[in-house]
C-alpha cells in the first residue's frame, strides 16, 4: 500500500442500514487514510430513517449519504477500489461485481437492524448494536499499518476485524 489515500466499499443488498452506517462511520473515522463509499445489489433507494436519525445523534455528516447500486462503482469513471467489505450474510452469499484493480475482500457481516422486530426501543437498539460493531470493526481497521503488512498480511487482518463483535 502506498501513502495515496485508500478507496473501500462497503456492500450489502438494500445499501440502507449497515453499509450506509460503515461508511459514515469511515468517512469520519478515517484519518484521511481511506475514504468511504456504499452500494447494494438491490438499494431500497432511501437511507433508513433510524440509520439516519442514529448517525445524527453521533456527529456524522448525513447529507451525502444515498442508498445506491454497486453498478456505479463498475464504470471506468468510478473510483478505483482498494478493499470491498461485505457487511451482511445476503451480499456475502451474492456473485459481487468484478471490480478493476483486484481489491482486497473481507466480510463483516452484521445482523440487519431494518429487519429488526419489536417495539420502537428494540428496533433503536438494533440500529446501535449494528453502529457499535461497525464502529469496532472501522477503528482496528484504521489502525492497520497500511505501508508496514504485504498483501497476504493485509488480507489476513481484514478477515480477522470480520471476526470481531
Amino acid at each position: 500500500m502506498s501513502n495515496r489515500i485508500l478507496n473501500a466499499l462497503f456492500l450489502c443488498t438494500g445499501n440502507s442500514a449497515r453499509s450506509i452506517m460503515a461508511e459514515a462511520i469511515l468517512a469520519k473515522e478515517g484519518c484521511h487514510k481511506v475514504h468511504a463509499y456504499s452500494a447494494g445489489s438491490h438499494p431500497t433507494g432511501e437511507v433508513h430513517p433510524l440509520a439516519r436519525e442514529l448517525l445524527l445523534s453521533r456527529g456524522h455528516e448525513i447529507l451525502e449519504l444515498r442508498s445506491k447500486s454497486w453498478d456505479e462503482f463498475e464504470g471506468p469513471d468510478a473510483p478505483a477500489l482498494d478493499f470491498i467489505f461485505t457487511v451482511c450474510g445476503n451480499a456475502a452469499n451474492e456473485i459481487c461485481p468484478v471490480m478493476p484493480g483486484h481489491p482486497m475482500t473481507a466480510h463483516w457481516g452484521v445482523p440487519d437492524p431494518a429487519a429488526a422486530v419489536g417495539n420502537e426501543a428494540e428496533r433503536r437498539t438494533a440500529f446501535r448494536d449494528a453502529y457499535d460493531v461497525l464502529a469496532r470493526r472501522i477503528a482496528r481497521f484504521v489502525a492497520l499499518p497500511f505501508d508496514a503488512l504485504d498483501r497476504q498480511e493485509l488480507q489476513g487482518r481484514l478477515r480477522e476485524i470480520g471476526q470481531l463483535t
